[in-house]
């Protein structure tokens, strides 16, 4: 596994869009069409310093595989809310600039009536970047990772332990936990994120947002994976085991998703 930070070049990512949603039952069609067609563009990448955007599904299957499926689930609550995950990257030092033109957007568009107002928000929360963590000596950075075509990708919530170091939990991930769930296998990296608490830009939003945003003991980890998430989801089982027998953390939120197949209407039939 290459160290990590990504390798040295100058477009690096700073900050995250992560929009977790539901479409409401009967317009999965319909929302699916607005968000690919107009919103994806319309809401999002064409604000200034957005480099990368992609969409994820969850369908039935994926949504059975999250785990927990109680409460304590830090992202989806139910465990099951959430279908589609958009994810967007902001260049390094833009954050602010992207965003505030995001929070003005969002209302021009509604007021245009160019909304939709059947979804429901599962998690819709701004995260800045930290540090990345790769299989491969000579890797996709995470600055490509969505423009690369991965199969699926899995997001985990990992929740240090009371009085655990952020940097002995990070050592342990770097040394032992990542490595066992690389070796050998689909998964090629896996990028660490920090939530933004609530503010006057997302509080500006035209709808609710969802569960809040992660605590700040916590890390939202995206790992990019090669192939069909299904197939390698124990792996993450076994990573989630591991963390929580060291005693360093525990896994607070993990879900598997596929990427979209753009422009086509696959898998809205398999929400649910």
């Amino acid at each position: 596994m290459a160290g990590s930070g990504s390798p040295d070049h100058p477009i690096r990512v700073g900050s995250m869009l992560y929009t977790l949603v539901d479409p409401s039952e009967g317009h999965e069609v319909a929302y699916n069409r607005w968000y690919e067609r107009d919103h994806f563009y319309g809401g999002c990448m064409s604000g200034p310093w957005c480099l990368a955007g992609s969409r994820w599904v969850a369908t039935r299957g994926l949504k059975d595989l999250r785990f927990p499926k109680d409460d304590t689930n830090s992202i989806s609550r139910p465990y099951d809310r959430g279908s589609y995950v958009a994810v967007y990257w902001v260049e390094a030092g833009h954050h602010d600039e992207h965003f505030a033109w995001g929070a003005e957007q969002v209302v021009r568009l509604y007021r245009a009536g160019r909304g939709f107002d059947e979804r429901l928000h599962a998690h819709t929360v701004l995260y800045m970047h930290g540090a990345d963590h790769y299989r491969d000596d000579d890797p996709v950075p995470v600055e490509l990772a969505l423009d690369h075509h991965y199969a699926g990708i899995a997001s985990m919530v990992v929740e240090r332990t009371g009085g655990v170091a952020a940097a002995r939990l990070e050592e342990w991930l770097a040394d032992e936990g990542l490595p066992a769930l690389f070796t050998d296998g689909p998964v090629a990296s896996c990028s660490e994120w920090t939530a933004v608490p609530r503010d006057d830009l997302t509080g500006r939003a035209p709808m609710d947002l969802g569960s809040p945003p992660i605590n700040g003991e916590s890390v939202l980890q995206v790992f990019f994976i090669e192939s069909d998430p299904r197939g390698c989801w124990d792996r993450f089982v076994d990573y989630a085991e591991r963390l929580e027998a060291s005693g360093l953390g525990r896994v607070t939120s993990a879900a598997p998703f596929f990427r979209t197949d753009v422009g086509t209407d696959r898998y809205t039939d398999e929400l649910w």
